[in-house]
């Protein structure tokens, strides 16, 4: 059934096509929670902007490229996905939003962040994967509270040093990146507990071992001629490592969403997802 109502859809003309799949949300879900992925939008049902109690709000795998200035009325929302859309820039109202702790903006066009997005100091996840990022944006590095940044399948050759001032920063993902040599900054880490750094083209790895925090370094598919030193009770994924399986990116997203999402704020512990059998 599901799939026949999809081919319909597909032959209705886009506005009514917009207007079928949100014709039921014209009242505040008592889950303060409003879910319109996949559902082909080109713009954003302007009279969700209404319930502004809402707390999460998911848009991802639209055709959005734009979002209307009353979504700044919903000043309590606190998770907001973005991703697989057409942004080429992050709408300003976006960071109006003050109380969002989780920002999904993966798998867009984007160049750059504005730095207005410093405004949203609770932030403490933020994903721009799959964009067109050829530096890490310097505004990144003032979002105090930030805990977990994915930054894979981009075009980063480098990292800022101003990145040591997240000492709340716990995850960072550089997958699929341009980076010749392993960033000096995260070396002034000690906090980070997970660095993945697979698919770069990275040749020599310095000692990881002095980074007291760390649990899990994916280095994978480098041309590097050593596994990083690392200490005792560190993970490793990569040549001369340990035998472990390669993480799937995939499920390692829907875990972090599942862990950042959870009432409880205590810094998860690794997915076994990520660990070697029998750890």
């Amino acid at each position: 059934m599901g799939n026949a109502i999809r081919a319909l859809v597909a032959f209705v003309p886009t506005d009514c096509c917009q207007s079928y799949v949100v014709k039921d949300l014209w009242e505040m879900p008592t889950d303060k929670m409003v879910d319109l992925s996949g559902k082909q939008l080109r713009r954003f049902p302007a009279h969700v902007c209404s319930f502004q109690e809402l707390v999460k709000l998911y848009l991802s795998d639209n055709h959005l490229n734009s979002l209307p200035p009353e979504l700044g009325q919903l000043q309590n929302l606190q998770i907001l996905a973005l991703d697989f859309n057409n942004f080429k820039a992050l709408p300003q109202v976006v960071c109006t939003l003050k109380q969002l702790c989780i920002l999904y903006l993966g798998n867009n066009k984007l160049c750059d962040l504005p730095s207005e997005l410093s405004l949203l100091q609770n932030l403490r996840t933020l994903w721009v994967e799959a964009n067109c990022l050829t530096q890490l944006p310097d505004v990144v590095c003032e979002l105090r509270l930030l805990k977990t940044l994915h930054a894979g399948s981009n075009a980063l050759r480098l990292l800022p040093g101003q990145l040591q001032r997240l000492r709340e920063l716990r995850t960072i993902w550089l997958s699929g990146n341009l980076l010749t040599d392993f960033p000096a900054v995260l070396l002034h880490m000690p906090f980070l507990e997970v660095i993945d750094v697979d698919r770069n083209s990275i040749r020599y790895f310095p000692s990881l071992a002095h980074l007291s925090s760390l649990k899990l370094v994916i280095y994978d598919h480098n041309p590097c001629r050593n596994a990083p030193k690392v200490a005792k009770g560190v993970r490793r994924v990569g040549r001369w490592a340990e035998e472990t399986p390669e993480p799937d990116p995939r499920k390692a997203r829907r875990y972090a969403l599942t862990q950042e999402e959870s009432q409880d704020g205590e810094a998860p512990a690794l997915p076994s997802l990520l660990l070697p059998p029998n750890s």
